[in-house]
């Protein structure tokens, strides 16, 4: 089974997912990796560990590092930029253009013959408006396909403010056996340890190391077809292997 993983940002991938994909390699998946940008206008480092306009270079190395680390089989980018951050956190989409993102991801979509994509949800997980983007642009892309449409699965955001996952994920997995893996290839994202640290310790409320920020559940929610649990279905099959109960 192949799949296509479709993410804004480098370190996405992992941050949501890493977990998932590492056992998902494990098994014998095809996973093959596509990223908006490079991540060009996000953090680097604190003290920086490259000037701003080498961080793309460096970010596109990270991203290449974790999907060895997780087991993916190909590393691809879409060569859109990532706008900096604002002044007040504001956050951006990275293209004005959804019809050419949209004919990007046919293209890509054609190439590798997923049966599964995987990407961000509607809602941007947190709101992000490049995770957004990137969604719309994967439904797009199915919207104008003639071929079979693989199905599509996003991530479940856990939030550090309400300790749940959201949406409710059809699946919500134990990678406890790929947390090694995970927090491996978190550790490929050099220009980005003090931002996840940063995270980490709003959330535990002290210091916190790397390994600590790893959490061992992660969650999926199935967005195409919005049925789950038909017979095509083969990623749901590997899937309920690590699912453990949805705390209602």
């Amino acid at each position: 089974m192949k799949i296509l993983a479709f993410f804004a940002h480098p370190d996405d991938e992992t941050i949501f997912l890493g977990g998932t994909f590492a056992f998902l390699a494990g098994r014998g998946v095809e996973i093959h990796f596509l990223c908006a940008t490079r991540g060009e206008g996000g953090e680097m480092g604190d003290p920086p560990i490259c000037a701003r306009e080498e961080l793309g270079q460096v970010r596109e190395e990270e991203l290449r590092c974790a999907v060895k680390v997780l087991g993916g089989e190909s590393t691809r980018f879409l060569n859109y930029r990532d706008p900096e951050v604002g002044s007040n956190g504001d956050l951006f989409s990275f293209t004005d253009n959804l019809e050419d993102l949209v004919h990007d991801l046919q293209a890509e979509i054609q190439r590798v013959q997923p049966a599964v994509v995987i990407t961000h949800g509607p809602g941007g997980e947190y709101g992000h408006p490049a995770h957004i983007q990137a969604h719309a642009g994967v439904m797009g892309a199915l919207t104008h396909s003639s071929s079979k449409s693989p199905i599509v699965y996003a991530p479940s955001y856990h939030s550090r403010k309400t300790g749940v996952f959201t949406p409710e994920p059809d699946f919500l997995l134990d990678i406890s056996s790929s947390k090694t893996q995970k927090t491996q290839a978190i550790t490929c994202y050099r220009s980005q340890h003090d931002l996840f640290l940063r995270h980490g310790e709003a959330r535990a409320g002290r210091p916190v190391t790397l390994p600590e920020i790893v959490r061992t559940e992660e969650g999926l929610f199935r967005i195409h077809p919005p049925v789950s649990g038909s017979p095509d279905d083969l990623l749901a099959e590997l899937l309920f292997e690590r699912s453990i109960p949805i705390q209602k």
